[in-house]
């Protein structure tokens, strides 16, 4: 992931910031944004994956690989 950095001002609802703040336990509204940017990436990847489910074919023996390893 590219580690640049932009400079912006976004307007937040105060009570909301201040609430997750408290119960994720980060300090720093910045931390907060960061995180919350990579947990909302990291459930619609996941979401997408999910979808997947039911329509991938696989062909292959998990017992055999499992025994081979």
């Amino acid at each position: 992931m590219n580690n640049a950095s932009i400079r912006t001002n976004i307007v937040l609802d105060k009570s909301l910031l201040d609430t997750a703040l408290q119960v994720t336990g980060i300090k720093t509204r910045r931390q907060l944004i960061e995180y919350a940017l990579r947990e909302l990436v990291r459930h619609k990847q996941q979401r997408k994956l999910l979808s997947l489910k039911g329509k991938v074919q696989w062909e292959g023996d998990l017992d055999a690989m499992r025994e081979t390893e």
